[in-house]
């Protein structure tokens, strides 16, 4: 967030911590978290906290209140914000009232699923694509659905989808079914959700958009089309003719929203996407030679390649490196975190080996959190007079483990 910190109120002035992982392990913040959830609870809250805001650069801009509050909303109605499970997400948004940038509580579908199903109405709940060339007829009068649907699931998965639908079943029998075409599902997008614009996605979809612009089209709408109308399908059948418990009414209520200490507010304006930034060289990259055309490039995680001609190639034809992509970005961070969290480090460590390297988490910086974490794990067995195992991560007694020479 350019020019601006994001805004911890429980630190004492002029000491609010640059990082989300420094806020969250801070004394304040665990006393608040220790009131209403305590011990192991509690750890497995800051770290699942702590592992998606590493995992999203945008969302480690965000106000650091807004991220905890729709995490503990999340937290409240039994859901994970694993983005694997997809039950809810935090979504940035700019708040332009008060000139920040927002965590916004997102309900996914698969959230609206298991809200329906610990709710104890549903004996049936089932949303899905329907594929081009399945179907037969549908009958929106007396909700009779006739398709064939293609048996081989490789082929069904590349078949272009033209409808989605939706039914469920209370236990004493009423049903209740919902069709939609695309082309309706687009139309509603393009006319509801701020974050969607039906001619700029006809436009990806043709390869239309330039590369270097691809990054503006990081909403759900976009990234997930297919699960965005799942969310809508569900929203709509579920909010017209289902029974909703008092926990599914909350989530619907809150959904897209920034949670306040007031209650939830809806913003209206699109979520904020990730922008690849250059950085600026440091003494372990490169440093870009005096070239007018410039041979070094960033990625979107920050680190430098080096695309200059080899000396036994000519000129001409620059030898490169392939840039990664974002699935794969973020496949290093899980990994980092993952390896992180198996050392069995208390948040605090955790926040505190993460803090180390502040910035675009490449993997130099991921390799020097991981280090640092290590040495935390380290400290803490001498402490307790053990040893750590280098082949098996194990604690082990002195004066060495079972794999020592």
């Amino acid at each position: 967030m350019t020019g601006n910190r994001p805004n911890n109120s429980l630190a004492p002035q002029g000491k609010a911590p640059a990082t989300f992982s420094g806020f969250i392990t801070g004394d304040a913040m665990r006393g608040r978290i220790n009131q209403m959830m305590s011990g192991e609870k509690g750890n497995k809250f800051i770290t699942s906290i702590v592992s998606t805001v590493t995992a999203n650069p945008a969302l480690a801009e965000c106000d650091h209140m807004s991220i905890f509050s729709s995490a503990m909303l999340g937290e409240s109605l039994g859901l994970s914000p694993s983005q694997q499970l997809g039950q809810f997400y935090m979504v940035p948004f700019k708040d332009k009232k008060n000139n920040r940038v927002v965590a916004t509580f997102v309900l996914g579908y698969k959230g609206y699923i298991q809200l329906a199903i610990r709710s104890g109405y549903y004996k049936k709940l089932n949303v899905i694509a329907i594929k081009e060339g399945e179907l037969v007829s549908y009958d929106p009068l007396n909700e009779d659905l006739v398709v064939e649907l293609i048996q081989d699931d490789a082929k069904r998965e590349e078949a272009e989808t033209i409808g989605y639908y939706a039914m469920f079943e209370y236990l004493n029998g009423f049903r209740k079914t919902m069709f939609w075409s695309k082309k309706k599902m687009q139309v509603h997008a393009d006319k509801y959700s701020a974050a969607y614009n039906l001619a700029a996605h006809r436009k990806l979809e043709a390869g239309e958009i330039p590369h270097q612009d691809l990054w503006k089209y990081s909403s759900f709408w976009y990234k997930d089309f297919d699960g965005m109308a799942f969310k809508t399908m569900l929203r709509q059948i579920i909010s017209k003719w289902g029974i909703m418990s008092v926990e599914l009414q909350q989530a619907m209520e809150s959904d897209n929203a920034f949670i306040s200490e007031t209650g939830p507010r809806l913003i209206d304006t699109p979520p904020v996407p990730i922008e690849p930034t250059p950085v600026q060289p440091t003494a372990q990259e490169p440093t870009p030679p005096e070239d007018p055309e410039g041979a070094f490039f960033a990625d979107d995680n920050g680190e430098v390649h080096d695309v200059t001609s080899s000396q036994d190639q000519p000129e001409e034809e620059p030898q490169t490196r392939s840039r990664p992509t974002k699935e794969e970005i973020t496949a290093r961070r899980q990994d980092t975190f993952a390896a992180i969290e198996a050392l069995g480090l208390t948040p605090a460590e955790v926040g505190a080996a993460w803090s180390t390297a502040p910035g675009n988490w490449s993997t130099a910086q991921c390799e020097k959190a991981l280090e640092r974490a290590q040495e935390l794990a380290a400290k803490r067995a001498q402490d307790s007079g053990t040893v750590t195992c280098p082949e098996t991560n194990a604690a082990a007694s002195p004066p060495g483990c079972l794999c020592a020479a």
